[in-house]
């Protein structure tokens, strides 16, 4: 199983949206499924989210690389679309 990691912090709307897009996104192909994602609360955990580079929350890392970082007025559509391609991209990996 692969595995990626997301930073987000509680009461984030678009921490929301990507919860939602992650859960509607496995239900829709298997193989997402495979792809083990592992939440990380910035706030809680400054030890591991400050050895990352981002701005802004959610933000997805694989193997060391952002394949996406959510930014200030995204929809829920984009936020789901960029959730998508990064997924796309660990399944490649």
């Amino acid at each position: 199983m692969k595995k990626c990691i997301l930073f987000c912090m509680d009461g984030c709307p678009y921490c929301r949206y990507a919860e939602r897009a992650l859960r509607e996104l496995k239900a829709e192909r298997r193989e997402y499924g495979e792809i083990f994602v592992e939440w990380i609360e910035e706030t809680r955990h400054p030890e591991i989210s400050e050895k990352y580079d981002y701005y802004y929350v959610p933000s997805l890392f694989y193997g060391g690389e952002k394949l996406y970082e959510a930014h200030p007025s995204e929809r829920y559509e984009d936020c789901k679309q960029n959730l998508r391609a990064a997924l796309d991209r660990i399944l490649l990996a």
